[in-house]
């Protein structure tokens, strides 16, 4: 399929994550060399599955959020690598764990794992991955940077249970599925966030600062995720478009096109999510309903809103590179529909 619905254009695009990049460079290679020194194992399968989607071209940008959000604060230890680095095989493990659950075929652009080792290899991989995470976290010796983590990786598998729950049920309401955005993606955002203040030792508000600022981030960029399945390009987004479609989820967009519907609108959702139906002419259909109630943009709208509240958070952070970083990286994550 090549549809795309083309989103309301930003003629002013500039956001980009380059800052953020330049900013952490340094830090980012000893965090590349610990996770390639991490992913090693003398069972020969893990590092192969491991490396195939830890090479395979993500921007890296929860790490790059927690050694940001420790430099900020003035941190010039070593500690923040291994939590960043913790934190990327957090995010790792999650999606080898993901691909099983959605049974997905791409991952930015390449094969899932399981495609090519299974189901069972990849699960696995994802737990040793997140043991890992773990050893990394105890080796830091911070109980609080334990605690947000180690709390977050359960809110996940949280998130990750409640979709489940909520899967090809049409009556999912917005609130249900902001419930399992916020678990699923926005909860380790602002994990990685909240360990940069917490290394640095600095105040409780700095910390709670962050912490915002990465919870919100996660929403926004999650809702402009949900909004480029429908609206995007399949080279861009490293998967097909309508994925989401024909894997029965229920996101924004969809929620929102449903409840605005005609009666007649409303069943053709129902036979094409609940009952499975998600042919190419549906596919075709619910592009058509969704244009014409005009839901990917509302679900933009909504993203800014967290966007703003991200900014927000830093709003009372003294002005440096750093925070300059951060926020451009709520501009980027929005405009990357464009």
């Amino acid at each position: 399929m090549g549809v795309v619905i083309p989103l309301e254009e930003n003629k002013n695009k500039l956001a980009s994550i380059k800052p953020l990049v330049d900013l952490t460079k340094a830090d980012m290679e000893r965090v590349n060399q610990l996770i390639l020194s991490k992913a090693g194992s003398d069972v020969q399968m893990i590092p192969e599955v491991a490396n195939h989607l830890i090479s395979s071209g993500g921007k890296r940008l929860r790490p790059m959020l927690t050694l940001a959000a420790a430099s900020l604060f003035g941190y010039r230890g070593e500690n923040h690598v291994k939590l960043a680095t913790s934190v990327e095989f957090m995010h790792t493990a999650t999606l080898l764990h993901d691909d099983v659950v959605d049974e997905s075929d791409l991952r930015r652009g390449k094969s899932t794992a399981r495609t090519i080792w299974g189901n069972q290899a990849s699960v696995l991989v994802g737990d040793f991955l997140l043991g890992q995470a773990f050893r990394m976290m105890v080796e830091v010796g911070s109980l609080e940077a334990l605690d947000v983590l180690s709390s977050a990786a359960c809110v996940i598998a949280e998130g990750e249970v409640l979709q489940l729950s909520v899967a090809k049920n049409m009556e999912t309401t917005e609130d249900d599925y902001l419930s399992v955005i916020r678990a699923k993606t926005a909860a380790l955002f602002a994990a990685a966030a909240e360990v940069g203040p917490i290394v640095a030792e600095t105040s409780k508000s700095n910390r709670n600062a962050l912490k915002s600022y990465g919870m919100n981030l996660g929403l926004a960029f999650q809702l402009v995720d949900d909004a480029l399945d429908y609206g995007g390009k399949a080279a861009d987004l490293g998967k097909n478009v309508g994925d989401d479609f024909r894997e029965g989820k229920i996101t924004l967009p969809v929620i929102l096109a449903y409840r605005r519907g005609t009666q007649d609108e409303r069943a053709f959702w129902r036979d094409a999510i609940e009952g499975g139906n998600s042919s190419d002419a549906n596919l075709e259909k619910a592009l058509g309903l969704i244009t014409k109630y005009g839901t990917l943009n509302d679900t933009i709208q909504r993203a800014v809103h967290y966007g703003t509240i991200a900014r927000d958070a830093l709003a009372p952070l003294p002005d440096s590179p750093w925070k300059s970083s951060l926020i451009e990286v709520i501009d980027f994550c929005i405009e990357r529909v464009n």
